[in-house]
């Protein structure tokens, strides 16, 4: 009976389901994945996990919308460990979009047979063997979705994380599955692998950093709660050394998440050895998940500190910047030149997050929605030239790509111009709100580095550009593969949002300015 009555007296904190329902689909179809790999037969995998990823990422949608609707400004669940708030549901919003696109360039197994995660294939060689098709898809690693689905429900709690005990959790959840997905790739087995084993370690030298940083704010505000630490900061005479040490150590956790120079060598190894599917999934995906971290730890933690850290954080813009555009025109190969690109992209981010006003967050929060769908397109696109060993990603290759394939080519000069931020694209629209916004905040100067930058960097651009229409093509040059019916709707998706982003912007500007962080 005592025993009754004291667990009749404990206060069990109250938790809005509602709120938190796109969490609970994503990471309970996670968990029904697993289990689909353990019980079904290999050959039957592949369509049930297929069906899965996508039923729960779009039933995740649905819910997400049903809250949005309700109308709610804000509210903290789980004893305040996670704050749903209307940024947060922008993110969530995001994440679940992008996360669609990259799931179905992941089930693609028209452009490589058997997919781009077939751990052997296997040869027809005589009578009672298996075909090489069958083989193919008998052998395909469907495990791919679940640690798919792991990891996009860590990014929607890293995003709505009220403490930073609970982002490290889902920091964590996030990026294990990444460093294994990253070694899965069926060819270049050794290049995937040490990418794979590249990102692993140098992800928990990061991670180790932002624990670090959490103890030492621990230290500094006896909570690790972000509202704490923000009335700490606000009128403490505590020490500053633990303050700003911890910040630091902690931001640089974040930034590698990021893929903010110079916390970015990661960056174009993993991006080039991982399959390309799952690179889009981590260009896209991760960046909103880590500046949305990234843009709640500044405005709501250490607002009120920001005349102190500031001139540091504009040092890690520009050089962030500088890195991405210089080391972006030396490269050869597509995918590091893409992930130099993300870095460049990652300052002008960046920029945006400095100005800690809602103009700067509405602007970053819209940036985020315009790269990420450019991004999973560009991977997309990416995936279908290829010679017979693989994809072709050296820049000679892409020679001539407009006489093989005009609509290919045209769509990818496309996505580059949006990456340019050439008008009438969604780059375009991204740079104008968050360049602006931080003219307003008193930027000037960083503005003007990013204006620079960003014109040095539209070269390597126009450079592949240059090479698809002014080169011939090479006679033992690469083919364009037809795209299957996935992968055609993962660059039409991120296609359309690009171009409607940089024609009629404004519903999404309305709905990213819709007010800041609960806490």
């Amino acid at each position: 009976m005592g025993a009754l009555a004291q667990a009749q007296s404990i206060d069990i904190p109250p938790i809005d389901y509602a709120a938190i329902a796109p969490i609970l689909i994503i990471l309970g179809a996670a968990c029904v994945a697993i289990l689909v790999e353990a019980f079904l037969p290999r050959h039957q995998r592949w369509p049930v996990q297929v069906g899965l990823s996508l039923v729960s990422i779009v039933a995740a949608g649905i819910a997400l919308a049903v809250y949005a609707r309700s109308g709610g400004t804000g509210v903290t669940t789980l004893s305040d460990t996670l704050a749903i708030d209307p940024p947060t549901l922008f993110l969530w919003g995001t994440l679940l979009a992008l996360g669609l696109a990259a799931i179905l360039l992941i089930a693609d197994r028209s452009v490589e047979p058997g997919g781009s995660f077939v751990s052997e294939e296997r040869r027809s060689e005589g009578p009672g063997t298996m075909s090489r098709a069958a083989a193919a898809v008998s052998g395909m690693r469907t495990e791919v979705f679940p640690l798919a689905l792991f990891s996009l429900g860590g990014m929607l709690v890293f995003v709505a994380a009220n403490d930073l005990l609970t982002m490290f959790i889902a920091l964590e959840t996030l990026s294990l599955p990444l460093y294994l997905m990253c070694g899965l790739a069926k060819r270049r087995r050794l290049l995937s692998q040490e990418a794979a084993v590249k990102y692993f370690l140098l992800g928990a030298f990061a991670s180790a950093f932002f624990l670090y940083g959490l103890a030492l704010l621990y230290g500094y505000a006896g909570s690790v709660k972000l509202q704490a630490i923000a009335d700490a900061t606000a009128g403490s005479d505590r020490s500053d050394t633990l303050l700003f040490a911890g910040l630091g150590l902690l931001l640089v956790g974040l930034l590698f998440k990021a893929s903010v120079g110079p916390f970015h060598t990661w960056t174009p190894d993993v991006y080039q050895g991982a399959p390309t599917a799952v690179t889009g999934f981590m260009a896209a995906c991760t960046k909103v998940a880590a500046f949305g971290a990234i843009l709640r730890v500044l405005q709501v933690a250490f607002e009120a500190s920001s005349w102190e850290w500031n001139g540091v954080l504009w040092a890690v813009a520009i050089a962030s910047m500088v890195i991405g555009v210089v080391l972006g025109l030396t490269q050869t190969d597509i995918k590091r030149m893409v992930a130099y690109s993300s870095v460049a992209h990652a300052g002008f981010m960046l920029v945006g997050s400095l100005a800690l006003t809602e103009r700067g967050l509405s602007g970053t929060l819209f940036y985020l929605l315009a790269y990420g769908f450019s991004t999973i397109a560009i991977f997309g696109v990416i995936s279908l030239v290829r010679r017979s060993d693989g994809e072709a990603t050296h820049l000679s290759d892409w020679a001539g790509l407009a006489k093989r394939s005009p609509l290919v080519a045209g769509v990818f000069t496309f996505l580059l111009f949006a990456l340019a931020g050439i008008p009438l694209t969604s780059g375009f629209i991204g740079k104008f709100v968050v360049f602006e916004a931080a003219l307003a905040d008193g930027m000037a100067p960083l503005v003007v580095v990013a204006l620079l930058a960003s014109a040095v960097a539209a070269f390597f651009y126009l450079r592949v550009i240059v090479l698809m229409y002014f080169r011939e093509p090479a006679a033992d040059g690469p083919t364009v593969s037809v795209p299957g019916a996935f992968t055609t709707a993962a660059i039409t998706l991120g296609v359309v949002v690009t171009l409607l982003l940089g024609v009629l912007p404004t519903l999404a500007l309305d709905w990213a300015n819709v007010g800041g962080f609960v806490s």
